[in-house]
Formats: structure tokens, sequence, C-alpha cells
């Protein structure tokens, strides 16, 4: 079975991480998964398919000159042709567009993912393009339950072509030593050994939150002087972020790590993983964290219900709520074996629930549901 993959790329966020976890199981089981990458023409995502690369992955590029470009459809068109799939695989709103209208003519069957529930898929013009969409499409694949009712609410999805799969991440691979990749993570940042970091680690938008895991922090810092808040991405938020650090006067104790390509060190490194977000279509990061056994503090919204096990692997609280926030990390701050006891809980859900093996699996036999019916 052949299988082709489409999603635009202009970085490396959750849903292309995903996509090479995904494509390189469902190689390993003999599925002929491939990609092609739609890319702007003065960002080719060289490092992206460096990656997917690494992993045995097939990727091609293709250049999106614009949000609506024409010429795309018959480019596309061609490539797919070429490749001759058993299956187009569509990621993210450009795939969704151009990939149905690209197939026309072809008769392959058509899987959309839905990974998020951004704000802009409420507006009436997105919801009207995504209502045709799902009228063009075989299945659909919510990464979340949370995504799925999004897509029958909104969108105008039939419950029946809507399938949940949670992401997964591999489980094969053992955590870090906490105590000694702490050491060294503190000795790069050129902190005292003791300190006690929490990590906000995502790209620095409105989405995230991140301002109200901030404020949360220069609410605590001074009941707790050996915490530091270390903030790992990139984003319009940036100077937003380091001015108000300044004028709290916490220029020594908030740092800003920029976009960080080592998330397994990062988050074994922690000792608690801030994750405010205001919506979120699953939280891959979360995974990275229970992944090394690191406690989560995070909204209780959207998705992360169904990733973060409240009280169990870490602690909810409302979105936007900076006290409910700084409560929850003093809580962790204070009590040590509370935090070794929810980041066991969290790598022991990740392996019962969120394995790469059982993600791969559940596609696959979706993929064969749709080919066995045709």
């Amino acid at each position: 079975m052949r299988v082709v993959h489409i999603i635009k790329v202009t970085g490396i966020a959750g849903a292309e991480q995903h996509l090479i976890t995904l494509l390189s199981g469902l190689r390993d089981q003999q599925i002929d998964a491939c990609i092609i990458l739609l890319v702007e023409p003065d960002n080719r995502m060289d490092n992206y398919i460096a990656a997917l690369n690494a992993r045995q992955v097939p990727a091609q590029a293709i250049v999106i000159r614009h949000h609506a470009d024409v010429t795309l459809i018959s480019r596309l068109h061609t490539a797919l042709e070429a490749l001759a799939p058993d299956i187009v695989h569509t990621h993210l709103i450009h795939a969704d567009l151009y990939g149905a209208l690209a197939t026309r003519g072809i008769k392959v069957p058509i899987i959309s993912s839905r990974h998020n529930d951004d704000a802009f898929r409420y507006r009436a013009p997105v919801r009207l393009v995504n209502r045709m969409l799902w009228r063009m499409t075989s299945k659909g694949i919510a990464i979340s339950d949370a995504i799925a009712r999004f897509s029958i609410e909104i969108e105008g999805a039939k419950p029946e072509q809507i399938q949940r799969i949670h992401y997964g991440l591999d489980t094969a691979i053992a955590p870090l030593n906490r105590t000694e990749t702490k050491r060294k993570l503190t000795a790069e940042l050129k902190l005292p050994a003791d300190s006690q970091l929490i990590g906000m680690v995502c790209r620095l938008i409105e989405q995230k939150g991140v301002r109200y895991g901030l404020e949360a922090f220069i609410q605590l810092a001074d009941k707790f002087p050996k915490a530091h808040l270390l903030i790992a991405g990139k984003g319009l938020l940036l100077l937003e972020l380091e001015e108000r650090t300044k004028e709290a006067g916490l220029s020594s104790r908030v740092h800003f790590l920029g976009w960080r390509s080592d998330a397994p060190v990062l988050m074994a490194g922690l000792d608690i993983l801030l994750a405010p977000s205001l919506w979120e279509g699953f939280g891959l990061v979360m995974l990275e964290a229970m992944a090394q056994q690191t406690p989560i503090v995070a909204s209780r919204v959207s998705a992360i219900p169904e990733v973060v096990s409240d009280r169990e692997t870490g602690l909810l609280v409302e979105p936007k709520d900076v006290e409910g926030l700084k409560d929850a990390l003093s809580k962790l701050l204070k009590d040590s074996a509370l935090r070794q006891h929810m980041g066991l809980m969290g790598r022991d859900r990740l392996e019962t629930h969120f394995s790469a093996i059982r993600m791969v699996k559940e596609t696959i036999e979706l993929y064969h549901t749709i080919t066995d019916g045709i």
C-alpha cells in the first residue's frame, strides 16, 4: 500500500514532529509512506527534509507561492499521478484544500488528519471551506476527542467520518537520567545546581498562554528563591515577555533559550513543565515531558485533560488563571516526592495510552478499512 502524505510546513512544531514518528512507523510496518511538503519560496525546509530522510522517509517539496496559488493544483496533481498512491493523507488546511482539488480525476481516497481547533477555523468563510472539504474526504483522523467534537460541531463532518487517533511517542526509548541531565542543564545555564527549574517549551504565541505562565512565576518568585523559569521557543511575543521580565526585576531568573532541538534533554532537566495553553489540539510537548518523567502543570482546556491526568500525572487549572497556575506550581515546588510520583505516573500513562506503536497500528487499520471497501 502506498500512502502519500501532504502538509504545508513553515517550521517544525507538533504536527511536523508527529509526522516524522508516524511515517517512519508506517514504513517499518511495510506501508510505502512518503510525503509532499508544500513550502514557501524563501523557506524550503531543508532541515525538515533532512530529518525525514534520516528516518528513511522519502520527501519532496513543492512551492506554494501564496495562500491562493491556483498553479499549485496542477503541479500537485502531476506529482500525485507520478507517485500513484492508494491513499492521499492530508494535514492542515492548505494540504486539505489543495490535496482535495489535486486528486480530482485520480480517483484516490483522501484521509484528512485534523490537528487543531485554531480560532481562525471558527470564521464563516473557513467553516464553509471545511464543510465543502469534508464532502470530498473519505475519512478523517482527529488527534483528540476535543478535535473530533470540533470537526463535527463546527466544520460539519459526519460522526461516522471521524476516528480519534491520539499522537504517540516511541516508548522503547528509555528516559534519561534526570539527576545527571539537570546537573548538565544548570551548568550550561550557569545556575546553582540546586535550582528548581520550571519550563515552558512552545512557540511564543497567544495560543500557548505564555504570558499567564510568566505572571504566575512572577507571583511566586519571592517565596521560592531557588526557582528559575526557562522559556524555550520563538515567536511574536518574545519582546513583550522579555520586557515584562525586566519590569518585574527577574531577568536573572527568567531565561529565554530560543528554539531548542533537544527536547528530551530539556524535559529531563526540568522539575516541572508548565503548559498554560488557551486551546490545544493535543499538546505533543506534554508527551515529551511524560517520556522523561516530568510532572506537568497545564490548562484544563481542549485536549489537555485527555493527555494529562489531573492530580495523577500533573495539575490542571482553568485557562488564564494566573492564581491557579501559581498555586499549582507552588504545590509541586514544595513537594519533591509528589513531583517524582507524578513523573513516574506520567511515564506509565505514556506507555499505556500514547505509544507510537499504538498510533501506527490504529492508522494502518483505518487505511485498510478504506482500501478494503474500494
